[in-house]
């Protein structure tokens, strides 16, 4: 066994020795090279696949329950302000928010992840609880009972301090998924690069050996390894950053303007639904009212929500929507001092015909408000399908090429030494 050894060593010694050893390293490190890559590439279409399939939407479905609550809410209180029969068109609008929350719910159910159980929780268990006491209200008001006020407030509490600050927790979990999977898709594949470079440097520092031992400038076989090795790195890395460079647009211009965007039109609607339950609530509605300003504050005042909108929005029609919300919100935020001037002044049945009735009604304004705000949704969502459906692009086919090329590397490599090394026989 020694003396194998020794006389192992020993061939390892010689010229013929050194060139298998380096067609050895070249091979495996070409191999090694095209494995990582392949993984790479195909964890990152994974990741992108994530992005669009399942955070993405998750977290559209999230932020659809939370809007669609806070608008049940906010249309439960216009309606209510009828005193009798509701118009049909708000109770129309009451039932499609809460089928809607209903069927989101069931598909988040069925595909978040464990972190948004506990809210998730909350929602299967308390949305049913809410709308009784909302449908206990409409039988009171039906009778003229004053008691249906009572179980309005009941309702609207429940759903403010229980069941959207569990919608907000389940969409924050999502947009936190979601940009976990972005950040993962913009990482940059350092394992896959080393190697590349190692594999570079080998075949550069191999060709040089061979030309002081051979006093041959080039190794067609070593040649052909050297730029397939070169092809393989910069496809990886045009690949790597062409998908890091739509994913990080899609985040800036889509996904994080979605966010504040939605975030306006929920407080909006927590605004509108303040409003009407400031009315409800006859000369004793102060909480309400201060929490209206403090809404509209958030929305629509210096740095508020839609001031920040349109300075971050990534493109004209963007910029175009967000001018029209803080149009409408100047709107309403008129009409509401108007609305609280009839009511202060003892003139409620005029206040809740100017907040609810009508093109100038605050009601009017309210929806002006939350069709810019779903229009400019809509705007940067394209942004983000767009932007994630060019990442996928970017990746597309270049496991394939990768590992194509790293044989080609491995193949060539082997023929050019295995030349040099026939010549020693």
């Amino acid at each position: 066994m020694a003396t194998a050894w020794r006389r192992l060593i020993r061939r390892a010694a010689t010229s013929p020795g050194r060139l298998t050893t380096l067609t050895a390293l070249v091979v495996v490190l070409g191999l090694a090279f095209g494995l990582a890559g392949v993984l790479t590439m195909r964890a990152g279409v994974g990741l992108v696949r994530d992005v669009t399939d399942r955070s993405g939407p998750l977290s559209l479905q999230a932020q659809d329950i939370y809007r669609s609550l806070s608008d049940a809410d906010a249309t439960a209180a216009s309606a209510f302000l009828a005193n009798g029969v509701e118009p049909a068109e708000l109770r129309k609008r009451y039932l499609d928010d809460i089928a809607r929350a209903s069927s989101a719910l069931t598909v988040a159910l069925h595909s978040a992840e464990g972190r948004s159980a506990a809210a998730l929780g909350v929602l299967v268990r308390q949305i049913p609880v809410y709308t009784g006491l909302v449908e206990s209200a409409r039988t009171y008001n039906r009778q003229g009972v004053p008691l249906g006020g009572a179980y309005l407030r009941e309702a609207s509490a429940l759903m403010r301090q229980t069941i959207l600050p569990a919608a907000q927790e389940l969409f924050r979990a999502e947009a936190a998924s979601l940009s976990d999977a972005q950040r993962a898709v913009a990482r940059w594949p350092w394992t896959v690069t080393l190697l590349g470079l190692a594999l570079l440097v080998v075949l550069l520092l191999t060709q040089r050996y061979l030309a002081r031992l051979t006093n041959r400038r080039l190794n067609r076989g070593m040649v052909l390894a050297t730029l397939a090795a070169i092809v393989a790195s910069g496809w990886l890395a045009v690949a790597s950053a062409g998908a890091a460079g739509h994913i990080s647009a899609g985040r800036e211009d889509g996904s994080d303007h979605v966010g504040l965007l939605a975030e306006a039109r929920i407080t909006a609607l927590q605004a509108r639904a303040d409003e009407g339950l400031t009315l409800i609530a006859r000369g004793d509605g102060k909480a309400f009212e201060e929490d209206f300003t403090v809404m509209m504050q958030r929305l629509a005042g210096p740095g508020g929500l839609l001031q920040r909108a349109h300075e971050q929005a990534p493109d004209e029609a963007a910029r175009a929507a967000a001018e029209r919300a803080q149009r409408h919100a100047a709107d309403w935020v008129r009409i509401h001092r108007q609305v609280r001037g009839l009511d202060d002044g003892s003139q409620h049945a005029e206040a809740v015909t100017l907040a609810t009735s009508g093109d100038g009604s605050a009601a009017a304004a309210a929806g002006r408000l939350d069709a810019a705000l779903a229009e400019g949704i809509a705007g940067s969502g394209h942004r983000f399908d767009r932007e994630a459906a060019g990442a996928g692009a970017a990746l597309e086919g270049a496991d394939v090429a990768v590992a194509l090329l790293a044989l080609a590397v491995a193949a060539a490599a082997a023929f050019g030494l295995n030349q040099r090394i026939a010549e020693y026989r």
